[in-house]
């Protein structure tokens, strides 16, 4: 997945799916609060690495997988692509309206736009770009 693509929270709190990114997060995904004051998208396949991941994790970490799993929802787009992203989620993310769609590789992430527009300018000049291909290994 790749692409930037914004999109409007409706007044029910439910976001479209871009219809580029579709087909490739499938009939349902997951959704997680993200480090970042984003959310993070995790098509089907893509959790269940996660979930295969957290299994082999000694039961010592299950402090942390708890919040990890806790904050975790399911989402299935209706027929026109939409599906409703909890409020909780929103208010985390900072999301009142204007949302951006980042396709992440295997993952995606939602972005309030107000945010993301931030975030992209500290890291969209040509001298980021070059360090971050560097630090990127190309």
């Amino acid at each position: 997945m790749f692409g930037k693509y914004k999109h409007t929270l409706d007044p029910k709190g439910r976001l479209f799916v871009p219809a580029k990114l579709r087909e490739e997060l499938g009939s349902s995904f997951y959704i997680a609060k993200a480090p970042d004051a984003c959310l993070t998208i995790y098509t089907e396949e893509e959790w269940q690495k996660v979930l295969a991941h957290c299994n082999e994790l000694p039961a010592s970490k299950a402090r942390i997988m708890r919040v990890f799993f806790a904050n975790i929802c399911k989402c299935e787009p209706d027929k026109q692509g939409r599906f409703l992203l909890p409020e909780d989620y929103r208010n985390y993310a900072g999301i009142t309206q204007e949302v951006v769609f980042l396709g992440q590789a295997g993952r995606a992430e939602i972005w309030s736009a107000e945010r993301y527009d931030e975030e992209e300018r500290k890291y969209l000049t040509p001298e980021a770009i070059a360090n971050a291909m560097e630090e990127l290994g190309f």
